[in-house]
Formats: structure tokens, C-alpha cells, sequence
């Protein structure tokens, strides 16, 4: 048996025309592990290893089944016997579908690449956290509460699709089948995987459906019993700038902020993230390509046309349809279906359910039908009547999203009655009647008992129930989500403090620096020196500011042209020293660290020079321009410069050195990557400020002995260089990690300015976490959403309306083009 497997093996490889080397590289399995198969020398297989280099030639249905059969001893059937015998239907030319068109088989845009055995667990991984975090978001949704909407679709109108020809993958003369993908939720991976190509569009009206649809196929793909193969993870591709970024890179970003894990390093040295991206082990869902900024999205699309990846996109049929006039195709090789809207008989089998009972209480043997709903007249007069207000109200409910909230506001609710959409004379238009659900929807998730237990587990801290305060709050976050070109949806936890303009938050940066540094002072001069008083208090006055200032001053210009805000580190700092951990870290980590921490620190102690320069002119009348005085700050500056930066590469170098991955389990949820980031900010303050303590001391100390004989006499002794190391290496520690951290920047303008200006509560992490908790968010990996675009357009819109002197926030006005569109009708910075 081992010898005609063998014989096989090798005929088929010849046929393909590849060597074992480029088998071995296709399908994941080791050259030796071929050689040792096609000569003989191997009398076990695992059937997954023959999969493998099944799919790495590409074999028809006929020779898998003669691969089997010989496996097993014998053909399964007569035609199994020979691919020649089963003709081309069973052979098929390389490359062509397993099985006919339509059929339900696995075709070539759905073969399980190969799985690179350093990989395997990293794909593990990543479907286990994706299927358990998406289990978790459609249970916060309340998708089957009581039973999921009838989400149905059929095929999209021609104009919106490819050449069937080319969506089944077909050659020349090859016969054209028929793929049927009509369907609805419950068979959502079967219509996908019907699609030779793997590349499906799915297009609908605002609410339809589209996102519950991607987090249904995506579960259903990741199904123990039948897996796909690819992990489908679904991407908000509305952040997508095809312009600045390939979507290569953009996915292996977002995994790594969604998957901190996939930071590790594979054998190749590229991350997880991208070593998956690039063996195609990740099935792009993209969901949301309506919210690509509108002259984006040609761009957006023929970038997608570049590449060949089995993908699924998600798209409103409007801007899809303007996407592929401008770039005069659409996704090519892509099947498209249409959601559809929702039926009066479909609301009459939910809304019922959803809603409390009618009648009498003590009547609960009736059926439910029998015992009524509050829902029971409206469904009659929708069912029912041709007048204008029972069709404008059923146009309304046409959509997953309006029936929700029309449930949470009525149904949920023991003083409102639903009869009251059909008033024609409060609700004339369909606009008035979204309007009215989308504005009683907050009020009436703020006005019922918030879930007892946070999405971590823990009971909330604050249960903020107050309607009208929710509302402004949340108005504000979906204004800070506004750009002057398009609206933003992910609601990042570090990026909250965005919304305030760059000079306010330079502003809070030197402030927050200036008080750091001025209490590191007086606590280490009232330590270490307690009978200089006065000297320590007036030193403190001084330093604290001028530190301020310098802090400011470069955060300001790495904001300027650095762009947007500091991100979440993906590391974790650690003393242990064991495998893969930080004595592997990259020569360039360590460099790149080092580079910053000298130009930093550099920059630090010439604005140092110039405190202390102040201190002298004020305690010692010195007129700021004596010639002495000018002197001895340039010497102070490359001194001092000198000290500083030289600490700062060596302390900052080593830093590099300490950094690990995060731990494998670890889940990106915002809650816990704050906690995370906290962690490993208070790490960084506990390693910086000894060591830059001891560094600058002892370095400033040996740098003064050496430059005594080129600068002449130095003022600056051993005492001193204890009391300056250690003012200025917790006072810096401190300032570093409140203004170049993703959690200091975070404590500053999110945890102090913007609740101190009455924008933000002052738990804001519990504030979006409860929000969460109530529906109004939905959680997007490491980021927080609006339950969808309509309702952050409306919660945005209205808080413009009520506080008119409110503009769009984006970057400042200088930077804005003129002219600039601004969403909600104004303009400007």
C-alpha cells in the first residue's frame, strides 16, 4: 500500500509540473516528509497530511477520491479507480472547482490553505477569541431574544455584480452552472461557501441587517463541526484609507490592536498578524464600506479589484453603486445578494413576543395569542389598512434596527402604547417617525435597571441613570466622532481626549508636567534637604514650569507632525528573562528606544538650563543678558544636555530590552486593554524613575569630572548630583508617562480636563462600559461603537443643535482645507 500511495503521490506532482520543494512549500508539510511518502519510506499517513498536499496540487474530486481510495486499499468505486476512466467532470484541469457549480462543495476560493505547523497555534487561538467574542456581542444584542428577525436576501441587480463566469472562476469553453444564492440567517455559511470564488457583497439599506449577518456567517464559519478553514474576522473597514495605507497593513493593524497576542514574533521574524495575513489564513468580513470617506471609495474598491483575496464586503446599496460608476467595475469576482426588507406577517410573529401580555393576569394557561399583545392593533391596521399612517409605519419598520428600537421603547416599557406611530397629525412624514425612535431610545434604555454586572463580571461602579445627562454625554462622543471630511466610528478610549483642540491639549500636558515635576522637587529637597526651605520651595516654582513648558512644547510638535494619538502598547514589561521573552527582543526595538530617549532627553535638559538660569537671575538679581549669565546657560545646556541625554538613551534602551508580548490569552475588550495599559504604565513610572535617578546622578557626576578640564571649574559635587538625579528622575518619569503614554494622555485629558469641563463624566471607563451594558455600544474588538451610524448621527446632530458653538473636531482649523465640508452644516475649525 505504502508503495502505490507513493507511485500516486509522485504522478500526480509530475502532472502538476511541481517539484517537492515547492509542494513542501504550498502545503505547509516538510520536504523530507514527501520524500520519506513518494519513495516508500514512510508506512504511516495522517490523513490531514494527505489533504494538505491534496490541496497544494489542486486535485480534482476524482483524484482525491483515488487518493482515498488507495489509501484505504482499494477504489471506492470504479470510476475513483482511474481519473482518466471519470473524465473531466471528475478530473477537472487544475485549478477548476472540486464539484459543479452550485453544488455546496469546497471550491477554489474556499480550499483550507495549507497550516504552517509554527502557525497552528496561532490559529487556534485567534478563531477560539473570535468565536467566543462574537458569541458574547450577539448576546449582548439581543439577537435571539426571543428568536432572531427573519433577515432574508436574494441575488443583487447585474449592474452591482461581476460576470457569472467570473464569480465561478471558469475557463475558457468550461460550462457555465448556476449559483443560487437566495437565503436568509439561518444559512448564511451555506450561501457563502456556494460562491467559488469566496468573494461575496452584501448590500443593504441602512439597518437591514448587514452587521448581525457578518457576526452570524462569521460564527457559523468558525463552527467546530464543519470549519472553513480561514478564520473570518470581521474588520469596521470605515477607518480604511486606501490612499495612505495598502489593506495588507491595515488588517495586520487592526488584528494587532484587537489581538495583542498576534505581536509575538513567527520563526521569520514578521508578527503573527502578519505571518497569518500572509499564508491566508484570515478571511477578511469588511463590514461597513458605505463609511469610507465618499472620495475614497473608488480608491477603496479598486484596491479590493487588485487583490485576489477571498473577502466579504458590506456595503449600503447607494454608495456601493456610486463607488462602482466611479470606478467603472464592481468587486470583481464576486457574487452580491440584496437584504430585504421585513413583512407585516414577519413583525406579527415578533413583536408580540417581545411585549408584555394583555389581559387578565390570572390567565395564563391562554395561549398567547389569545391572551393579546399591546402590539395586537397596530399589526392590525399594518396588516389591514391602505391609509397613509399605517404605511408610512410599516415602511418604517421595514428594517431590523427600527423594529428594535420601536421594541426597546414600547414593548420594554409599562407607559408607552404603540398606537400612538399612528397618529398622522404627530408623525406626517417617515423621516418624523425614525426621528421619534431613534430620540426615544436613549431615555428609554436610561430610565430601566441597568444590568447588574459589568462585562467584565464585576458590579458596576456608578449606575448613571439620568436620561438627560446620558444623552449630552453621548452626544458629545458621537460629535468627537465627527472628521471634517467623514465621520469616524470607532469610539477608542484613547482617543477620547481628541476632541479637544491641539493647544488645549498641550496646554493640560504642560500643566500636568509643571505639578509633577514642582511636587518631585519639594518631596525630594524637603527629604534630602529639609533646612533649605525657602531655596527648595522657589526651585520647585521654577522647574515645574520650565518643565512644563519643555514637555509641551515637544509634545506639540510630535502631535503636529506625528498625527494622530499615541496608541495602546502591545507589550508588557517584565524582569523575567525567559524564552522569547525580552532577551529576544529586536537590535532595532532596543535602537529605536535608545534614539528617543537621547533626542528627549536632550531636549529636557536644555530646558533645564534655562530653569535654572531663571532661578539664579530672580534669587540673585542678575540681569538675564549679563555675559556671565548667557555663558553659564550655554554651558548648562551642553552640560546638562549632555547628562540628560545620555540617561535617557541608556535608560530607554534598556526599557526596550525589558519588553515581552502580551500574554497569548489576553482579550482585547476596551476595559481590558485600559487595565492593561495602566499596568504597564505603572511599571514604566517604577523602572524610569530609579533608573533615570541613578543614571543621571552618577552619569552627571562622571560628565562634570570630564569637562572640568575642557570648561574649566564646575559648581557640581557628588550631594548635588544626588539631589538633582532624584528631583529630575521622578519629577521625568512621572511627565513621561503623563504625556507620551496612550493611559497618561488617558488620566489627563480624559480622566481630569474634559469632566472638569463637564463633557465627560469623571469615570468615563465606566461610563462607556455601562452604556455598553444598556445596547447603546457595541463593542468592535479593543474599540467601542454606537449601535449603529443612525443613531451616533442623531445623538452627533443633536448636540450640535443644543450647543451651537460646537464644530466638527478633526485636526485644527490651520490644518483643514479651506472650503472644507463640515457635517451638520458648518464650516471652520
Amino acid at each position: 500500500m505504502a508503495e502505490n500511495v507513493g507511485t500516486l503521490l509522485r504522478r500526480l506532482r509530475d502532472r502538476a509540473n511541481l517539484t517537492q520543494e515547492q509542494v513542501a512549500h504550498r502545503s505547509g508539510v516538510s520536504e523530507r516528509t514527501i520524500r520519506r511518502l513518494e519513495s516508500g519510506g514512510s508506512t504511516s499517513h495522517r490523513t490531514d497530511t494527505l489533504n494538505r498536499l491534496a490541496d497544494a496540487l489542486e486535485l480534482g474530486e476524482g483524484d482525491r477520491l483515488l487518493l482515498a481510495a488507495t489509501l484505504a486499499g482499494g477504489p471506492a468505486n470504479p470510476a475513483a479507480a482511474d481519473p482518466a476512466a471519470a473524465g473531466p467532470a471528475a478530473a477537472g484541469p487544475p485549478g477548476a472547482p472540486s464539484q459543479s457549480p452550485g453544488g455546496g462543495g469546497r471550491e477554489p476560493g474556499h480550499r483550507t490553505p495549507p497550516v504552517p505547523e509554527a502557525l497552528a497555534d496561532a490559529v487556534r487561538d485567534l478563531a477560539t477569541e473570535v468565536r467566543r467574542r462574537w458569541r458574547r456581542e450577539e448576546e449582548q444584542r439581543r439577537v435571539h431574544d426571543p428568536f432572531p428577525l427573519p433577515v432574508r436576501w436574494a441575488s443583487a441587480p447585474t449592474a452591482l455584480v461581476d460576470r457569472a463566469e467570473n464569480i465561478q472562476r471558469l475557463g475558457p469553453g468550461e460550462e457555465l452552472g448556476r449559483v443560487d444564492l437566495d437565503g436568509d440567517l439561518r444559512s448564511t455559511a451555506d450561501v457563502y461557501r456556494r460562491i467559488p470564488s469566496g468573494r461575496l457583497v452584501v448590500l443593504g439599506r441602512a439597518g437591514s441587517g448587514k452587521s448581525v449577518l457578518t457576526i452570524r456567517l462569521a460564527l457559523d464559519l468558525l463552527d467546530p463541526a464543519d470549519p472553513y478553514g480561514r478564520v473570518p474576522v470581521i474588520f469596521s473597514v470605515g477607518s480604511w484609507d486606501p490612499s495612505a495605507t495598502a489593506l495588507r497593513d491595515w488588517m495586520i493593524g487592526r488584528l494587532l490592536r484587537d489581538h495583542p497576542h498576534l505581536s509575538r514574533r513567527s520563526s521569520g521574524g514578521a508578527t503573527l498578524a502578519a505571518a497569518l495575513v500572509d499564508a491566508d489564513l484570515v478571511l477578511p468580513v469588511l463590514d461597513g464600506f458605505d463609511e469610507i470617506a465618499e472620495g475614497l471609495r473608488p480608491e477603496a474598491l479598486d484596491a479590493l479589484n487588485a487583490s485576489s483575496l477571498p473577502l466579504v464586503l458590506t456595503s449600503r446599496r447607494e454608495e456601493y453603486a456610486e463607488a462602482v460608476r466611479a470606478a467603472r467595475s464592481p468587486l470583481v469576482w464576486a457574487g452580491a445578494v440584496e437584504l430585504a426588507d421585513l413583512t407585516p406577517d414577519d413583525l406579527a410573529d415578533y413583536l408580540p413576543r417581545t411585549a408584555r401580555a394583555v389581559g387578565r393576569a390570572d390567565d395564563l394557561s391562554a395561549a398567547p395569542a389569545a391572551r393579546g399583545s399591546m402590539w395586537d392593533a397596530v399589526l392590525a391596521e399594518l396588516r389591514g389598512s391602505g391609509d397613509p399612517a399605517p404605511t408610512r409605519l410599516a415602511a418604517v419598520l421595514a428594517t431590523p434596527l427600527m423594529v428594535v428600537l420601536a421594541r426597546t421603547l414600547y414593548s420594554e416599557s409599562a407607559s408607552r402604547d404603540p398606537a400612538e406611530l399612528l397618529d398622522p397629525v404627530r408623525f406626517p412624514s417617515v423621516r418624523s417617525l425614525e426621528e421619534h425612535l431613534l430620540a426615544g431610545f436613549v431615555p428609554a434604555v436610561y430610565r430601566r435597571r441597568p444590568p447588574e454586572r459589568d462585562s467584565g463580571g464585576r458590579r458596576p461602579k456608578t449606575p448613571y441613570a439620568d436620561p438627560a445627562k446620558a444623552e449630552r454625554r453621548l452626544g458629545h462622543l458621537a460629535h468627537h466622532l465627527v472628521r471634517l471630511d467623514h465621520e469616524r466610528q470607532d469610539l477608542a478610549w484613547w482617543r477620547l481626549g481628541r476632541s479637544l483642540s491641539r493647544w488645549s491639549r498641550t496646554w493640560a500636558f504642560s500643566l500636568a508636567t509643571a505639578v509633577s515635576v514642582t511636587l518631585a522637587v519639594w518631596i525630594v529637597g524637603l527629604l534630602l534637604n529639609p533646612l533649605t526651605l525657602g531655596a527648595v520651595l522657589l526651585q520647585g516654582l521654577l522647574m515645574g514650569p520650565a518643565a512644563g513648558l519643555t514637555f509641551g512644547g515637544v509634545y506639540a510638535l510630535t502631535d503636529r507632525y506625528g498625527g494622530e494619538a499615541f496608541e495602546p502598547t502591545r507589550v508588557r514589561l517584565t524582569l523575567r528573562f525567559t524564552h522569547g521573552g525580552p532577551v529576544h527582543r529586536p537590535l532595532r526595538t532596543v535602537a529605536l528606544r535608545s534614539v528617543q530617549g537621547l533626542l528627549g532627553g536632550t531636549v529636557a535638559g536644555i530646558g533645564c538650563a534655562c530653569a535654572l538660569t531663571l532661578e539664579r537671575a530672580l534669587v540673585q538679581r542678575i540681569p538675564l543678558l549679563d555675559q556671565d549669565v548667557v555663558i553659564g546657560t550655554l554651558l548648562n545646556m551642553v552640560i546638562l544636555g549632555l547628562i540628560f541625554g545620555s540617561a535617557g538613551g541608556v535608560v530607554f534602551g534598556s526599557m526596550g530590552l525589558l519588553e515581552a508580548p502580551v500574554d497569548v490569552m489576553t482579550a482585547a475588550t476596551p476595559v481590558s486593554l485600559l487595565s492593561a495599559n495602566r499596568a504597564t504604565a505603572v511599571r514604566q513610572f517604577l523602572i524610569l524613575a530609579p533608573a533615570l535617578s541613578v543614571t543621571i546622578a552618577v552619569g552627571g557626576y562622571l560628565i562634570v569630572q570630564l569637562l572640568r578640564g575642557v570648561m574649566g571649574p564646575l559648581h557640581w559635587e557628588m550631594e548635588d548630583s544626588v539631589l538633582f538625579g532624584a528631583a529630575c528622575g521622578l519629577g521625568g518619569a512621572a511627565s513621561y508617562v503623563l504625556t507620551f503614554t496612550a493611559w497618561g494622555q488617558w488620566l489627563v485629558l480624559a480622566r481630569i480636563w474634559l469632566p472638569l469641563a463637564g463633557r465627560l463624566p469623571w469615570d468615563p471607563a465606566a461610563f462607556l462600559d455601562d452604556a455598553y451594558r444598556r445596547g447603546v455600544l457595541r463593542q468592535t474588538g479593543a474599540v467601542y461603537q454606537f449601535r449603529h451610524a443612525r443613531l451616533q448621527h442623531h445623538l452627533g446632530r443633536v448636540f450640535r443643535e443644543r450647543h451651537p458653538d460646537f464644530t466638527p473636531t478633526a485636526f485644527d482649523s490651520a490644518t483643514a482645507p479651506p472650503g472644507s465640508p463640515v457635517p451638520g452644516g458648518r464650516t471652520g475649525g
